[in-house]
């Protein structure tokens, strides 16, 4: 087993060096002409981004300081973003850069003058004696030689008159001029830069929307779901799903006020938080997540933990959360006036003997009753399904967060975002309304989801 963490551990540091050096070289080497500082700071940029990434984990992970951990968080979880994109761009340009020079090169051919054959340096009318041309056969084109004319000489394309400019002979003709030998290097540095260039700048503009889309704060979406046992006086009634917010060194109380004010102004009737609340302990991210204490919805507040809660103290976050008057569901069951709400640990927490237990949640309540269920990761369908329940809301997904890691997080859930469907169970999953490590998302904005419960009896 250690062999096999050895290398794959390798095989990752293999992968980086070389995913970096292709980027410092077609951004910094194939863009210059030559050894200098415009390479040198290339390289210290790249470097030094990922000592900022590096040191921000590592802080992270030993209780460092709150306040390094923000210094280094911010520019070291965005040059990481950067450096994906700036890879995708980069290899994107592969399939452009050849076309460019092609086209270049087509262009560059069409400028060029086309070559004179030398007959046509022969002033009309002169018997200079030359044998005459052959009646048919291919064309031949001798080196270019003036003929002189009568008490005059010819040296090297040079006219009696003086000397042709420009490979223009005496008579006006031109002959052909290659390209010089500095043609074919410029061109490729042409290249290099244009290609460059573009990749860099789609690859910060991307980055930047991303992240802009996440800091200016999840939007709302509505969602209706209905459910067959829900009865007539509950249809309309509206849950705010709110899940992996991430409160930690990079987004902090502001942010989350931002989330709570959201919140409160779709007037629920119960708001739903799905886990992933914090990256970090109570301690350092307490004064974060105070806005909490402001949210309200007739029917309360509730919250299930996530993975993410078990690597910031668990035990801690419940209670804490519960002082801020959201009411935590820990493998429990609560019955409200119309259903069953029901919400289950997350499976992260089966390390420390506080897994899921849905019978404990689950199995002793009146079948006839419709179930909402809070499971904050998408996996927990299976037993949900088991156990009868009529609707499971999650997250944990990010709904991939960055593309195209979405295809990585598609095939690790069953459902990656939406409404879905497992026998009689239905599953929606939340986007989520932060990011975990860099604050930025590409095709996945953040959402908190308002689920309107629809009777069919109505």
């Amino acid at each position: 087993m250690a062999i096999v963490f050895v290398l794959v551990a390798l095989l990752v540091v293999a992968v980086l060096v070389t995913g970096n050096w292709y980027v410092w070289r077609r951004l910094f080497r194939d863009t210059t002409t030559g050894p200098g500082p415009v390479r040198r700071l290339g390289a210290a940029v790249i470097t030094g981004g990922w000592l900022l990434f590096v040191g921000g984990m590592v802080a992270s992970r030993t209780e460092a300081p709150f306040t390094l951990q923000r210094v280094l968080a911010w520019p070291g979880y965005l040059w990481l973003v950067l450096t994906l994109y700036l890879l995708l761009a980069l290899l994107v340009g592969e399939l452009v850069r050849p076309v460019l020079r092609r086209g270049l090169e087509r262009r560059a051919a069409k400028r060029a003058p086309a070559p004179t054959p030398a007959r046509d340096l022969i002033p009309a009318g002169r018997n200079t004696g030359a044998a005459p041309e052959p009646a048919e056969g291919p064309e031949t084109t001798a080196p270019a030689q003036a003929v002189p004319a009568e008490g005059g000489s010819a040296k090297s394309g040079t006219a009696e008159n003086g000397s042709a400019e420009n490979g223009t002979a005496a008579g006006g003709s031109t002959a052909a001029v290659p390209a010089g030998p500095g043609a074919g290097p410029s061109r490729r540095l042409f290249v290099s830069r244009v290609v460059g260039g573009a990749a860099a700048a789609a690859a910060v503009g991307t980055v930047g929307y991303g992240t802009y889309g996440v800091l200016r704060g999840p939007k709302v979406k509505r969602v209706t779901v209905p459910l067959a046992k829900l009865p007539r006086a509950a249809h309309g009634y509206r849950i705010a799903v709110v899940s992996d917010v991430h409160l930690g060194p990079v987004l902090g109380r502001g942010f989350a006020q931002k989330v709570v004010d959201t919140v409160n102004a779709t007037q629920p009737d119960l708001i739903a938080v799905v886990g992933d609340l914090v990256d970090g302990s109570v301690q350092d991210l307490g004064p974060a997540a105070a806005p909490l204490a402001q949210l309200t919805a007739r029917h309360g507040s509730f919250f299930v933990t996530g993975n993410h809660e078990y690597f910031s103290g668990a035990e801690q976050w419940v209670e804490e959360v519960r002082r801020l008057g959201l009411n935590p569901l820990e493998n429990a069951r609560t019955e409200l006036p119309h259903f069953d709400l029901a919400g289950v640990n997350d499976v992260a927490g089966e390390d420390e003997g506080q897994g899921p237990d849905f019978a404990r949640a689950l199995g002793d309540r009146d079948r006839e009753r419709a179930c909402v269920l809070l499971a904050h990761q998408p996996v927990q369908i299976h037993e949900a399904v088991d156990h009868g329940v009529d609707l499971q809301l999650s997250g944990h997904t990010h709904g991939g967060q960055l593309w195209p890691a979405s295809l990585i997080a598609g095939a690790a859930n069953p459902t990656l975002a939406g409404l879905d469907r497992y026998g009689d169970t239905q599953l929606y999953v939340s986007r989520g309304a932060g990011a975990w490590g860099p604050p930025t998302r590409v095709g996945a904005p953040s959402d908190i989801t308002v689920i309107e419960l629809a009777s069919r009896q109505a």
